[in-house]
């Protein structure tokens, strides 16, 4: 955002939260997940061994059920930062978004981590 403000370009961030896409869909996760882990050198997936990986499939299921199917969200968003005469540097879409990734953003790295 900084780096265009030296070519006249105003960049708008939009940060959005949880949001029921194709990108966030269980089966395409689960799919490249298990893709990755797969051609993962034997020793490697010792390490992590195989508890943690049902751990993040079930993990993966539960946070499709927080996705918010409400794109318009989103959107809203993007309309407003291409047609507004100003504009803000960011906006946030979705609850998520607001009361948990912006405060975190605040939050000094070490804590943020231990969060």
């Amino acid at each position: 955002r900084l780096e265009m403000r030296n070519f006249g370009v105003k960049v708008s961030v939009i940060e959005p939260g949880y949001f029921k896409t194709l990108i966030t869909s269980v089966e395409n996760m689960e799919e490249n997940f298990l893709s990755i882990w797969k051609k993962l050198p034997a020793e490697t997936k010792a390490s992590y061994g195989q508890n943690y990986l049902n751990a993040f499939l079930v993990l993966l299921r539960k946070m499709q059920k927080q996705c918010n199917p409400d794109l318009s969200l989103v959107t809203d968003c993007m309309e407003h930062a291409l047609t507004s005469r100003h504009p803000r540097t960011r906006y946030s879409a979705g609850w998520d978004a607001k009361l948990l990734y912006i405060p975190l953003s605040y939050l000094p790295s070490a804590l943020t981590d231990l969060l």
